[in-house]
């Protein structure tokens, strides 16, 4: 077979497997699809004019289900956006739970806490603006812990803010990390950016940590779960 023929196949399987994840992540969200309240989130960041950069639909409710189905009492967020992921962690929340939210955009910080009272949500949630890191480091030295830890932020510091979240969790705790392909730059070896390697060293940390259970879920842009061992 000649070269240009062999690239030529290589690259129409590429299309293909690329259509087919597309149409599985099209069914998916037409089976689970959003509800008015987080379409309107949508619809206030799209007003805005700010990119959407929310989880998707699927994930929003898997974060619901996983806080729901952990029984976790203390959930921290890092990253908070426009409130779509905050709301679906608070919707996981029993009786007296709370949700401490990190966001470095005041702006956005607002805008999130704005959308979670509308949801229902006033009294459950905590937002602290800055550098993530900072508050972080304020969390630790207050001794909070938390069940349950969403990281969904500046990509380049995902290995910090996991270090940070196995100082803080409790015994069985979960840690979900976003964007672990970064749109497939993870994958593709001739990229090394600085958040490309962060994000790698984030994900092979969380699959060979010996303190913790792990996975990752391929779909979308994909997401690294892991349990805190007890012991």
């Amino acid at each position: 077979m000649c070269m240009n023929c062999s690239i030529g196949i290589g690259q129409l399987l590429q299309k293909v497997e690329g259509l087919i994840v597309r149409s599985q992540e099209e069914y998916v969200n037409q089976l689970f699809t959003e509800d008015e309240e987080l379409r309107s989130v949508r619809n206030s960041i799209a007003e805005a004019g700010m990119k959407d950069i929310s989880v998707a639909p699927a994930y929003g409710r898997l974060l619901t289900l996983l806080v729901q189905a952990s029984g976790a009492r203390e959930v921290l967020e890092i990253g908070a956006f426009g409130g779509y992921s905050g709301i679906c962690l608070c919707r996981g929340l029993g009786s007296g739970g709370r949700l401490t939210s990190l966001e470095l955009n005041e702006e956005f910080a607002a805008q999130a806490s704005s959308r979670l009272t509308q949801a229902g949500f006033g009294g459950m949630f905590q937002f602290r603006t800055g550098l993530a890191a900072d508050s972080l480091s304020q969390l630790k030295e207050e001794g909070r812990r938390f069940d349950f830890f969403f990281i969904d932020a500046d990509k380049g510091n995902y290995p910090l803010y996991l270090e940070y979240a196995l100082e803080l969790a409790n015994p069985g705790a979960l840690i979900a990390g976003d964007n672990c392909f970064l749109r497939g730059r993870t994958l593709d070896p001739e990229k090394n950016g600085p958040s490309v390697q962060a994000v790698r060293q984030f994900n092979e940390r969380m699959a060979s940590d010996p303190r913790l259970t792990s996975t990752m879920l391929p779909s979308y842009d994909g997401l690294v779960l892991a349990r805190v061992n007890e012991t």
